[in-house]
């Protein structure tokens, strides 16, 4: 494996880059990480930023192109999201672009390749996963809510929890049980529901750092029609797990922890309280920063396996793994070097980077939950990539 980039690669990183540069606010780099994922600013700037990516097809570079794309390599599209994650920028495309797309051109009907995608690539919809559930977290094959048929439509009730960007969502992406008889991987089915229909209830969460980028779904007697059911029925399951993988390169988490040591290396240098601890403090930071380098390598041998046609199932759990725990620890680095001033949230006087290492430290302790928790990601290391039983 090759890690060098291309020269037309590292010129499509830089053109980006001074794309970001120029619609990103000019103090962006200071306060972004410390800016709330729910802020009105950062939502109004994700509208921006995905509409001029649109336009460049680079919101959905990796699509072949008669679904929108370019037909980019998958090196390409990471490095696509490396320098939006580093630069903690919005407008990425989400789940729309990362799952949905890919699981509608797989398995989606000719009609609805030509309704969903073209709003997808043009950043005209946003779209929310529905997968999880109270009692259905890292083991999405228990889901409960039901999709019942009922003539040319089916009914639709059930209870989805953990959901990102719900509250901005035109689109659901829902997984629910069409048969509630049959073996629990088998009984699933995908099916695109409008957010506003008016059985779609949405009631926020609030997160440790007092966000509300997750909500509760409540759906009561949704009825969409059959032709809002993506792919053959009872066969959902399979719809969600292949495109899972394409969300778990980790390069995401590389780069926002790259940016967090950056940040942290350059307070260090301007605090003379920590010249007593000098070695200690060089000691801590040069050991993250050896982990994000071993963690970029890691990720990006999951776009380098995609090329070579390889499906980077475990591989995929390694990065998931390795990156979330890595977040902790850089988090946990942060405030033990700061001290009590790196507990201090943003709009305090005196908070460090505006606060985003406090920001940092709550956000990141459910790193090893969301999208797949560690444990689930060892047990996929163990059985798919070690060969050891159930």
């Amino acid at each position: 494996m090759d890690f060098a980039f291309t020269p037309e690669e590292e010129r499509f990183r830089e053109e980006l880059h001074q794309l970001l540069l120029t619609n990103l606010p000019g103090d962006w780099a200071k306060r972004g990480l410390a800016e709330p994922i729910d802020s009105e600013e950062r939502h109004a700037l994700a509208d921006l930023l995905s509409k001029q990516l649109a336009e460049r097809k680079w919101l959905t570079m990796a699509w072949p192109e008669k679904f929108g794309g370019l037909d980019a390599s998958y090196l390409m599209q990471y490095l696509f999201n490396e320098e939006m994650a580093y630069l903690d920028a919005p407008g990425g495309g989400g789940v729309g672009v990362t799952s949905v797309g890919p699981a509608i051109m797989m398995y989606g009907s000719e009609e609805q390749q030509r309704i969903y995608l073209p709003r997808i690539a043009n950043a005209d919809d946003r779209w929310a996963a529905l997968y999880s559930e109270p009692g259905a977290g890292s083991d999405l094959a228990s889901i409960q809510t039901r999709a019942v048929r009922d003539g040319d439509e089916y009914v639709i009730n059930g209870l989805k929890t953990w959901v990102a960007g719900a509250d901005r969502a035109t689109m659901g992406w829902l997984a629910a049980r069409t048969d509630p008889n049959g073996p629990k991987h088998r009984g699933l089915s995908t099916f695109a529901v409008p957010m506003d229909d008016p059985g779609v209830e949405i009631r926020p969460i609030e997160n440790l750092a007092g966000e509300r980028q997750l909500s509760e779904v409540l759906l009561h007697d949704v009825r969409v029609p059959i032709e809002n059911r993506v792919g053959p029925e009872n066969r959902g399951w399979y719809h969600v797990a292949s495109t899972l993988d394409f969300e778990r390169s980790g390069v995401a988490s590389y780069a926002r922890g790259k940016r967090h040591i950056e940040q942290l290396v350059d307070l260090v240098k301007e605090n003379s309280t920590l010249s007593d601890q000098r070695q200690a403090v060089r000691y801590e930071l040069a050991d993250r920063w050896i982990e994000l380098q071993v963690g970029f390598n890691v990720a990006q041998r999951i776009p380098w396996l995609q090329t070579q046609g390889i499906s980077p199932n475990h591989e995929a759990s390694v990065s998931k793994v390795y990156g979330s725990e890595m977040t902790q620890r850089i988090a946990g680095t942060g405030v033990r070097l700061l001290g009590m001033a790196g507990l201090l949230q943003r709009g305090t006087d005196g908070a460090p980077a505006g606060g985003a290492f406090a920001r940092h430290y709550l956000t990141s302790a459910g790193s090893t939950i969301a999208a797949g928790t560690s444990e689930i990601q060892r047990n996929i290391i163990a059985q798919r990539g070690l060969g050891l039983p159930r």
